[in-house]
């Protein structure tokens, strides 16, 4: 058990992982509905506000892990922190599209400021033979926080929809804490790395072809990925009746209406519970077969979506879909780690969250587009939406 003792900033990195994380998707779990249904802002409005947002957070980690390794982990921490917190708060308290889209951009820049630091602290803070399960615990951190962050939400967003924003703000500003007073910055040595060595770097990367097609042909999953914050959340709301599964938790005891927020707590759960298994079913197999696999179990979870509007299938489809992320995302690293120059796997490394760009950027305003076009003309009333439709109103198609 020796080996698996870690020092004190690898314990403050995951808990400041579990509440930034809550506050990330506690927030994102009912961003898109908020703002659709709540503010009435346009579908593909919504789509391009949130294309920007989340690209964001997967294109500042060039830069936040340069900045990092030059100022010192703590410094970036603070105003990471300081950022998210500002941001969360400035969103609660206004409702133009205009300011939200700049305060949502204020958070990703915080969110992308902060991703390579506490990847970079659990890295430094474990060695290679506790590496293994210091990883394991920090994507747990992750995963706790997107199951236990939405419950939260979905009870007080009963009260107020700024509580939502409000209350993201509440634990990054709290984080602040133990980053001030207890967090020592592990970095020793400040790099100060020239911009024309990063460039260099970027466009080194870029060449590869081999690395490049890999991102690409990755992307298309995360253009899916990024309908479970955006168009699934509408269509849930839309055209799913949800009250069979409040019955079920109502029979269980707890007191929740199942709504949007709960396809996250669906996705992490499933997360929580299955990531282990899956992980040592395919830990001797070659990447990309699993990676494939893991596609095509995610491609079959969002087409029962699209083939049945029964409640229980849909969140069977949320847990098949959730299986396939589990199944190809961790491979997808493995892979790149094969397919990258030995001498230069973390630099890679470093620019293989270029799917989320991709995925993000297209997805949100893809699926926003088709939503508006295949979706918003055959919306039934709420009152119809225990009843079933006729097909030929669910197939009906108006693109232009």
């Amino acid at each position: 058990m020796k080996g698996l003792k870690f020092p004190r900033e690898f314990w403050l990195a995951n808990l400041m992982e579990l509440f930034e994380r809550g506050a990330y998707y506690g927030m994102n779990s009912v961003l898109a509905v908020y703002l659709v249904k709540h503010l009435r802002f346009d579908v593909e409005a919504v789509g391009l506000l949130q294309g920007f947002f989340y690209s964001l957070t997967y294109i500042m980690p060039i830069l936040g892990g340069a900045l990092a390794e030059r100022y010192g982990y703590k410094k970036m921490l603070i105003l990471a922190f300081s950022l998210l917190s500002l941001g969360y708060f400035a969103t609660s308290q206004v409702t133009s599209y205009a300011l939200i889209f700049l305060f949502l951009l204020v958070v990703g820049t915080g969110s992308g400021l902060f991703k390579p630091i506490i990847s970079g602290t659990i890295a430094r803070t474990t060695t290679e033979e506790n590496s293994g399960f210091g990883f394991g615990l920090y994507y747990w951190s992750i995963n706790i926080g997107a199951f236990l962050a939405p419950l939260f939400i979905s009870w007080v967003k009963g009260f107020s929809w700024k509580y939502v924003f409000i209350s993201a703000s509440a634990w990054t500003f709290l984080m602040l804490i133990p980053t001030v007073f207890f967090f020592r910055d592990p970095v020793k040595e400040k790099k100060k790395v020239p911009l024309s060595q990063t460039l260099k770097g970027a466009l080194e990367v870029l060449r590869d072809s081999r690395f490049m097609l890999m991102v690409v042909i990755y992307s298309t999953f995360w253009i899916v990925y990024f309908q479970s914050y955006g168009t699934l959340l509408l269509y849930v709301r839309d055209f799913i009746n949800r009250a069979p599964l409040t019955a079920f938790l109502h029979s269980l005891g707890i007191p929740l209406q199942f709504d949007a927020e709960h396809i996250t707590v669906l996705n992490a759960g499933t997360v929580i519970l299955l990531v282990i298994l899956v992980s040592r079913l395919v830990k001797k197999l070659k990447p990309l077969p699993v990676i494939t696999a893991g596609i095509l179990i995610a491609t079959a979870g969002f087409s029962l979506f699209a083939l049945t509007r029964n409640p229980w299938l849909f969140v069977l489809g949320v847990v098949i879909f959730s299986i396939g992320e589990i199944t190809a995302h961790p491979k997808y690293y493995s892979y790149i780690g094969l397919v990258a120059p030995r001498d230069k796997v973390a630099l890679y490394m470093g620019y293989a969250f270029l799917y989320g760009v991709i995925g993000s950027l297209v997805g949100t305003n893809l699926g926003a587009f088709l939503y508006k076009r295949i979706l918003e003309p055959v919306i039934p009333p709420p009152r119809m939406l225990s009843s079933s439709l006729p097909p030929e109103t669910l197939i009906r198609i108006k693109l232009f």
